[in-house]
């Protein structure tokens, strides 16, 4: 029975949903009695010589299908809340999307390897960014906060604390941002930027050096990529334009930004060591001093 109920309970929602539902109707025919005819003597169908008209339900296996049924709600729920990134990141996958948020995470270590200490205090700025300060905070002698650049409409239950904390904030990156300077150690920035036009960037990544003290990571989609979706463009209001890593590096130099070569090369020589391929552009930067 174990098996019947709770293989396809490991894929997304709406998988957990349809377990409930049928483990729902089970119940419910379990505790219906069975007044139809006796079927043959059995032919193929698998069980079918306990469809006896005067047989009764177990009462055991009534029981045993509402435990089952009670863990797969637990499970549903506890998917809910804990289980939205792996979702995000197979909704990427599936559409061709690249999500720079995500590869945030996956480069923490290699992020570590190139910043050292100054990953103490790092702030995210970007879409998603509840998921990747929770990663952060997870790390060891690291507090992080995080800039929600954009509404947070289905924000879980853990972002809305994070947001009740003011360790999260909403606020629009195209406007100075509420901080002193050089109040984090580390910026990282993921997606964000691609939505920007060249206006706001102007503004934006002073703003982004001025608050950070040990240097700026941004990490930009490829050209080529896919970005936002039709569904999307009303929150992110223009389509991503993902610039080509020679535009980026002109447009630093115009804004008086200078590379950060020597954490440039030692999260190279990090990455190289754990075959680390990013699927996002990684730009190292200094803060203004």
């Amino acid at each position: 029975m174990s098996i019947l109920f709770f293989w396809p309970c490991r894929g997304g929602m709406w998988w957990w949903e349809l377990c409930i539902e049928q483990v729902l109707h089970q119940i419910i025919m379990s505790r219906r009695p069975n007044t139809s005819r006796r079927l043959g003597d059995g032919g193929s169908i698998p069980f079918v010589g306990s469809l006896h008209p005067k047989a009764r339900p177990s009462p055991s296996l009534s029981v045993g299908l509402l435990v089952v049924g009670a863990f797969l709600i637990i499970g549903y729920l506890y998917h809910g809340s804990g289980g939205r990134s792996a979702d995000i990141d197979a909704l990427n996958r599936l559409e061709g999307g690249a999500s720079c948020a995500l590869e945030v995470q996956r480069a923490l270590p290699i992020l570590k390897k190139a910043y050292g200490d100054s990953m103490h205090k790092v702030l995210h700025v970007g879409p998603e960014t509840c998921s990747v300060v929770s990663k952060l905070l997870k790390e060891e002698d690291t507090e992080a906060w995080g800039i929600e650049p954009y509404d947070l409409e289905e924000a879980d239950g853990y972002c809305k604390s994070l947001l009740r904390k003011g360790i999260v904030r909403v606020a629009d990156i195209k406007f100075p941002l509420p901080y002193r300077a050089k109040s984090f150690s580390l910026v990282i920035v993921s997606d964000a930027l691609d939505y920007l036009s060249p206006k706001y960037l102007n503004r934006t990544l002073p703003e982004l050096a001025r608050v950070s003290a040990d240097g700026v990571v941004i990490l930009s989609g490829f050209p080529g990529q896919q970005r936002a979706k039709v569904a999307e463009l009303a929150k992110f209001g223009r389509p991503a334009k993902l610039r080509s890593s020679s535009w980026w590096i002109r447009f630093f130099v115009q804004t008086s930004l200078e590379e950060n070569e020597a954490a440039a090369k030692k999260f190279e020589q990090a990455a190289a060591k754990k075959s680390y391929k990013p699927s996002c552009q990684v730009f190292h930067l200094k803060s203004f001093q």
